[in-house]
């Protein structure tokens, strides 16, 4: 019989968390979403649900948090300033968010009854590795600010794991695909929107590599990892990915796809570029040892997302700041 949590998702109104607190409540679980909706009233259709709690709070105020996790027994935190453009925007910012307010977290979480905390770090971590397969046994050895943090906290819930409060971490490669509340900044969703809405493709390098994973499987995971048994997971690391492409043959599939779908050419246009960073994970001891395969490709992630074009789904795709962390974050002013 499947476990029920009361589950508290940090950042649960961002794009992940806006495909995977549905979902959550779907399988019978409470949630609680704590997060300051800088992307607006993403569950405006499902906010009388019986089973969800919405704290609007800074997750770097104490009296936020301990609201939150009122009644929680679970932390899914996915709460951060996402990838390195966002975070260079300002690097005090996203250090007070990414890091410095981490521990106080956990260690409210588990003050709090919290029994197990699921922590979604990156696949960046690793930085650029030249092994043909980049695995959890590598060192880590992060390039930029939000990497570096990352791996802080990944070191930081280790430190603090103890009997009866178990911590997983998971180190998801780039999420795309189609969510309610969504990123139009990121490789695949990025080459789409032009597909769609330019017809048109601008590749920076190109032989850079991009690990991707469809934003359903990642939210599907997370809902497997509140099943699994205390034993199988605790002090638990895990890549979480699925295809290591080049962002050119990224390209290339979704002008596939787009041509499809659309009946239109997509022109493939190549500029260089200074950011040569390039990364492919192997996900092959997360489908070993918790048996974690992912069922979507990167085709049917541009499909669903030409889909939510058609549909009106998208508006103002190529404008509104909305589908933009920077540009949103810059509109916000966050201090």
């Amino acid at each position: 019989m499947a476990r029920k949590w009361n589950v508290l998702v940090t950042g649960g109104a961002g794009y992940v968390g806006s495909l995977l607190v549905p979902k959550l409540l779907a399988a019978g679980h409470g949630v609680t979403v704590l997060d300051l909706y800088l992307y607006g009233d993403v569950f405006a259709d499902i906010a009388d649900h019986p089973a969800l709690r919405q704290v609007k709070g800074d997750l770097r105020e104490a009296s936020a948090v301990e609201q939150a996790l009122a009644g929680c027994n679970a932390v899914i935190h996915l709460a951060c300033i996402s990838n390195d453009p966002s975070f260079e925007l300002d690097a005090a910012l996203g250090k007070s968010i990414n890091y410095d307010c981490f521990r106080p977290l956990v260690r409210a979480a588990k003050e709090a009854g919290v029994t197990r905390f699921i922590y979604a770090s990156s696949s960046s971590v690793y930085g650029v590795k030249e092994d043909a397969e980049v695995t959890e046994a590598l060192p880590l050895e992060p390039l930029t600010d939000y990497s570096k943090y990352k791996a802080m906290c990944e070191e930081v819930l280790e430190a603090e794991r103890e009997p009866g409060f178990v911590t997983l971490t998971l180190r998801p490669a780039t999420v795309c695909g189609y969510a309610p509340r969504l990123r139009l900044d990121l490789t695949v969703n990025i080459l789409t929107n032009h597909a769609v809405n330019n017809g048109k493709i601008t590749v920076f390098g190109g032989a850079q590599k991009r690990p991707n994973l469809h934003v359903e499987d990642m939210t599907d995971l997370y809902l497997r990892c509140l099943q699994y048994a205390d034993a199988e997971i605790d002090g638990g690391v895990y890549n979480a990915g699925y295809e290591n492409h080049s962002v050119m043959e990224i390209a290339k599939m979704v002008r596939e796809v787009v041509g499809e779908q659309t009946g239109r050419s997509v022109e493939i246009a190549t500029t260089p570029t200074n950011d040569n960073r390039s990364y492919h994970v192997s996900s092959e001891k997360i489908r070993r040892e918790l048996g974690f395969v992912p069922a979507h490709t990167i085709g049917d992630a541009a499909s669903g997302l030409v889909q939510a074009f058609k549909a009106g789904r998208v508006p103002n795709a190529m404008t509104d700041k909305i589908y933009y962390n920077i540009k949103t974050m810059q509109a916000a002013q966050l201090a």
